[in-house]
């Protein structure tokens, strides 16, 4: 696993928007970006479990993290452009974007998979990432040194059978990546990268595998160097990149 010495001013005044940011991998990333300076914004459908969240970061570092609750399966772009003037009024940039959010829906053959569940997941997975990258990026634009990071998955590079719509969903990101990555090199800061995080001890990997140990599985925590490097100024020459987290190695 890749090791980064991060000093404790590493995201000192920068601003983070972290998606799914009320359990798992979201949740430990806000954590860990407010230990190192960041102020954070936090994204996620149940305000209760943002409060949460909110109150063990404000606890640490008073004032520097706001909560905003948006159900992706029913947000509109109103909703977005709403978030986006309300950040706009609180800070003077965005400097990092992380979409954590996501929904892994039924493993099922493609024959059988449920209509409705399959628009529901793309709603979420895909369209909400579309339109909260599009109504943030003038935020993101702003910054001098901007980092925008989609949530990866294996089976979103090479696909396997009964992953479905997540599957789907997860090769629907690597495409907006490429796509933003291609347009935004020449004119702006930001830098855009995807990133796998493999398969971690979350809610998520419970279910999708209820069989297994989760013991076999890192933790969220130990992922942070990488999480952390990446929305670093030391990351700044990583663009358009599928990274894994496993491997990661960016002296390569």
């Amino acid at each position: 696993m890749f090791e980064y010495s991060a000093p404790l001013d590493l995201l000192t005044d920068r601003t983070i928007l972290i998606t799914g940011a009320s359990d798992g991998i979201g949740k430990v990333c806000a954590k860990i970006f407010a230990d190192h300076g960041a102020s954070v914004i936090l994204l996620g459908r149940t305000q209760s479990k943002l409060e949460q969240v909110y109150d063990e970061i404000e606890a640490q570092h008073p004032g520097r993290v706001i909560i905003h609750p948006l159900d992706f399966s029913v947000a509109t772009m109103e909703d977005y452009q709403v978030l986006a003037s309300s950040l706009d009024e609180q800070f003077d940039c965005l400097d990092g974007l992380l979409h954590n959010a996501a929904l892994l829906g039924i493993r099922s053959p493609i024959e059988f998979y449920p209509d409705q569940q399959w628009r529901e997941l793309m709603q979420v997975n895909v369209n909400a990432a579309f339109y909260l990258t599009k109504a943030l990026l003038p935020a993101l634009s702003r910054s001098t040194d901007a980092r925008l990071i989609f949530t990866s998955s294996s089976v979103g590079r090479v696909s396997r059978a009964y992953w479905g719509a997540y599957a789907v969903s997860k090769f629907a990101i690597e495409g907006l990546m490429q796509t933003l990555a291609d347009e935004l090199r020449n004119t702006t800061s930001i830098r855009v990268n995807s990133l796998n995080p493999g398969g971690t001890r979350t809610n998520m990997r419970r279910d999708a595998y209820p069989a297994e140990d989760p013991a076999t599985q890192p933790t969220a925590a130990s992922l942070m160097p990488v999480y952390l490097y990446l929305m670093s100024p030391d990351a700044r020459s990583l663009h358009g990149q599928a990274i894994n987290v496993r491997d990661f190695n960016p002296g390569k």
